[in-house]
């Protein structure tokens, strides 16, 4: 109740046993009709909450890649914690996945990474893991969909069991989708038709600016209209701090007289939370620090970056101007400078008046060129400065770093913890809350334009 007042797909990945189709049908023949219409179970995940009012499930969405879809979700479950008894999250489609262990089937199974992130986060120990990622997508998933060897059946089947057991423990279940709406066509499960299968109502997020914000909501938006899925409002993120109440003015008018639709969020950029840590370079990498390990956690802006070309006296020297939190990239050659590097850090290990967290990555094409044994033996388990080895040049690296989104994880919690009180405040959660508890007759405000006229427009 609220406070102070409710892959495969996962058979198919645990158990290869996903129903396909008789030879005769196709999955591709399995396309929605012109005009959808919402399956007619969807209103049973529908909550309620006193005074005639129905919570619907909340479902997020972004317009395309890296706009912050899970940070906002991260944002959204704990303000609905403080407003709800129990929160319940699912993840319907996911991609990249993780080993985890069920307490209802005593195993492990693999879910999305981010329904990993929000469970533990949030200690949601009142539903398990089973049903918070139903159906994920790994290499090869698509091929086996179209050769109809995973149904559409199985895999409505498997999201429609997860929601409900997840519903029946919650008094609001928030969802969140992989990508931008469309994403999941091609399997037949893209986000706006899981939202309708599921009766939510979607929350867009899409990056700042005026334009081109707009333009991509409005793509997006066409396709919740064809799946009869109501948009209950739009967050705007990581907006330039000094455009923020221009863009909230602006877009929330413009919103408003296109679509009937509210603004409820509008996030200011905040640079740190897009910074990754040595423990996001090792995944981008696909390595592992050889030394220094217990500083996987330390961040390094693109500003940081600091590629070494010089010889040792000047590189001690840059040690000296530069500031404490540097990211330093050498060539694999240069022993002395990778010595140089660690006596420093040895030598203001300890000292707060003079702090040193500087990383350094040693570069070098694989079969060209490699570390001298002297140097490894040196680095091999060495618990201070932390160093690691790419087998690539300095050049593909800095280019690697400077386009590389770093995505949250149940490891890193300061930044997710920061993540979450830069966004919570931003968001208007009545205005979420009554849009998502009104019923079909009142969804939009009263002399508002009503859902049935906005759907012919």
């Amino acid at each position: 109740m609220m406070k102070g007042k409710g892959s495969l797909s996962r058979s198919a990945l645990q158990t290869s046993g996903a129903r396909a189709y008789s030879p005769t049908s196709s999955n591709l023949k399995e396309k929605s009709p012109p005009v959808w219409n919402k399956f007619p179970d969807g209103s049973r995940f529908w909550k309620s909450v006193g005074g005639g009012k129905l919570q619907r499930p909340i479902f997020v969405a972004a317009t395309r890649q890296h706009v912050g879809k899970t940070t906002t979700s991260l944002a959204i479950m704990s303000g609905l914690q403080k407003r709800f008894d129990k929160v319940g999250f699912i993840k319907p489609v996911g991609q990249q996945h993780v080993p985890v262990h069920s307490d209802n089937r005593n195993a492990e199974i693999r879910v999305d990474k981010d329904v990993c992130l929000v469970r533990e986060h949030f200690h949601l120990n009142h539903i398990d893991y089973e049903d918070m990622s139903p159906v994920i997508i790994p290499s090869g998933y698509t091929k086996k969909y179209v050769d109809g060897e995973i149904s559409f059946a199985s895999q409505i089947h498997d999201i429609q069991k997860a929601m409900t057991n997840v519903s029946k423990a919650s008094d609001v279940v928030l969802c969140e989708g992989t990508g931008h709406c469309a994403v999941g066509s091609i399997v037949g499960i893209n986000n706006a038709k899981v939202a309708s299968l599921i009766g939510a109502d979607m929350v867009l997020v899409a990056n700042g600016g005026l334009g081109s914000a707009f333009d991509e909501l409005e793509l997006n938006r066409i396709l919740c209209q064809h799946y009869n899925v109501r948009i209950a409002g739009v967050i705007i993120n990581k907006v330039i701090p000094e455009k923020l109440e221009q863009t909230k003015k602006y877009m929330a008018k413009a919103m408003m007289n296109a679509w009937g639709v509210p603004l409820i969020g509008c996030i200011p950029d905040r640079p740190f939370l897009g910074c990754p840590a040595l423990a996001d370079l090792e995944t981008l990498f696909k390595t592992q620090l050889i030394s220094g390990k217990k500083h996987r956690l330390w961040h390094y802006s693109p500003a940081d970056i600091n590629l070494v070309t010089t010889n040792l006296n000047r590189f001690l020297e840059n040690l000296h101007e530069k500031p404490s939190r540097t990211l330093y990239i050498c060539h694999v050659t240069r022993d002395d400078l990778i010595v140089g590097f660690l006596g420093e850090f040895q030598r203001r290990l300890g000292k707060e008046s003079d702090p040193f967290e500087a990383a350094l990555i040693v570069c070098g094409r694989r079969g060209k060129y490699q570390l001298s044994k002297e140097v490894s033996n040196m680095l091999t388990g060495l618990d201070g400065a932390p160093v690691m080895t790419v087998d690539m040049s300095t050049h593909d690296v800095m280019s690697k770093i400077h386009s590389f989104t770093p995505k949250l994880n149940i490891q890193d919690t300061n930044r997710v913890a920061v993540a979450v009180d830069h966004y919570e405040p931003h968001i208007d959660f009545d205005t979420l809350i009554h849009r998502t508890q009104s019923s079909n007759t009142s969804f939009n405000e009263p002399g508002g334009i009503s859902f049935d006229d906005l759907r012919r427009i």
